[in-house]
């Protein structure tokens, strides 16, 4: 089976989040299973060191002012085509931001020509291999169904489009709708048109053959006006053709017993190891030496990650006499109100802001629990890196969070299911109870080893995710 997905990162080449790590992982554990799949990425800065190895399978005169080359690699294990447009992609900055943290002027530009070229490779296959299936990611690939279905082609593929984060949604000027020749019967409520602009995620779900995202909770959740972001009317009306799929996570990447990014390797059998690590990682945050649990949150700094909350309620886990140890960016204000909290309690609270990818598995190897306090969260990977490592999450009780975490409770442990701490969505006050519990865990030392254990237990692999795409896929073909 031929699968061609189309997306805006992949780890490890290039990454701003969890998007990267699935279309990273997603093929590699799709192969065993018989899946042919093909990445079609941008050719940002950061790829171009392997575009030379590659070889040159499709050009083009003028892909929106200016040439460009799609070429053919081989890295890390995944089959990559990069669209190499230097007038698109190569520049300073982030992928989506300028330097003044703006979204690039011409994205409408950027992510339409990936569209536009992963719509021939759905009509002309490259080097012999067409796609049975095209996979597109979020709004950057939206427009691909709809694209495919003006195009007439005589075998189209079957289409999919799945929803990482639907507050991203992609839009542009109506006029846009014309640089890819968009009818107006096209550019309606039920098709293209959002509120008299062009929807590049809304298109995806208005043309695509199905609709995943990356769990089921989150999937209920989108068909409500919460969560659904102005699109919820679009999911409910296509709701039989919308699934919720969990995300996996690298189980190569991320193992405790081979990661070369912690002082000590360990597993559940070893567990007093994960103790140097935590020393380790202490060091690094300049806490000092305590006996409370240490916590610690990875995540980019903004209120749907509910990190204001955990301002609020940092006075409660010192008070336990608990540690945090924080690594993240984002919002400026949140950033300087962490700065300010790492000086009010020094020794206890460590904050280092910026992303740092080695760092971040030492926190998961040296922490002892993982605050993920989402107002809402798609799937979250942060917590499977926890459950992997032995690091309880606390999780607020949305999207993948609540698929993927089993709050501690007297029937939980007794039926060794229980892996972490749950809380309310939005709620400080039901936050500082869950961080509560999770000290009072942690003193019960026997108790702590028990609820390490259980979450190490946990299928975080993509053994179990993998196949459910793959039969989505062999239904599509059926269809």
């Amino acid at each position: 089976m031929d699968v061609l997905y189309v997306a805006s990162e992949c780890a490890p080449f290039v990454k701003t989040g969890g998007l990267a790590d699935v279309i990273g992982a997603v093929p590699k554990a799709l192969a065993p299973l018989g899946a042919d799949v093909k990445i079609l990425l941008p050719a940002y800065p950061a790829l171009l060191a392997i575009l030379n190895t590659g070889a040159l399978v499709a050009s083009y005169d003028d892909l929106f002012d200016g040439p460009a080359k799609l070429v053919s690699v081989q890295a890390e294990g995944l089959d990559l085509l990069l669209l190499d447009a230097p007038h698109l992609y190569d520049r300073a900055g982030s992928i989506y931001l300028d330097e003044t943290g703006q979204d690039w002027h011409d994205n409408h530009l950027r992510f339409g020509a990936l569209c536009r070229v992963a719509t021939d490779i759905a009509r002309e296959g490259v080097a012999d291999w067409t796609p049975q299936i095209t996979h597109v990611h979020d709004w950057q690939a939206g427009l691909v169904p709809l694209l495919i279905e003006l195009d007439g082609m005589a075998k189209p593929p079957a289409t999919i489009v799945t929803v990482h984060n639907v507050a991203f949604q992609g839009l542009f000027q109506w006029e846009t709708k014309n640089l890819f020749n968009i009818p107006d019967e096209h550019f309606t409520s039920e098709g293209a048109e959002y509120w008299g602009q062009l929807g590049f995620l809304k298109a995806g779900l208005a043309y695509a053959d199905a609709i995943t995202t990356v769990s089921p909770t989150y999937a209920r959740e989108l068909l409500t006006p919460e969560f659904g972001m102005g699109l919820e009317g679009v999911f409910q009306a296509r709701q039989d053709d919308l699934s919720g799929i969990i995300n996996g996570i690298d189980l190569d990447a991320w193992n405790p017993k081979t990661d070369p990014h912690l002082a000590k390797s360990y597993t559940a059998r070893s567990l007093g190891r994960k103790d140097d690590n935590r020393a380790v990682l202490a060091g690094r945050f300049s806490l000092t030496k305590s006996d409370g649990p240490l916590f610690c949150v990875v995540s980019r700094l903004t209120e749907q990650k509910g990190l204001d909350l955990l301002l609020e309620v940092l006075p409660t886990l010192v008070e336990n006499g608990a540690q945090l140890a924080l690594l993240g960016s984002g919002d400026p204000d949140m950033e300087a109100a962490f700065r300010e909290a790492q000086k009010q309690h020094k020794g206890q609270v460590g904050v280092i802001i910026g992303y740092d990818e080695n760092l971040s598995h030492l926190m998961q190897g040296g922490s002892d629990a993982i605050l993920v306090p989402s107002r809402f969260e798609p799937c979250g990977l942060t917590q499977l890196y926890g459950l992997r490592y032995g690091t309880l999450p606390v999780v607020a009780t949305t999207g993948g969070l609540a698929d993927t975490v089993t709050d501690v409770s007297p029937e939980t442990i007794k039926a060794k299911t229980a892996t972490g701490f749950h809380c309310e969505p939005g709620n400080a006050a039901s936050l500082r109870h869950a961080i509560t519990r999770t000290c009072e865990a942690y003193a019960d030392r026997d108790l702590w080893r028990v609820l390490q254990r259980n979450a190490m237990r946990q299928p975080v692999g993509w053994d179990g995710s993998a196949p459910t795409y793959l039969a989505l896929y062999k239904k599509l073909l059926e269809a």
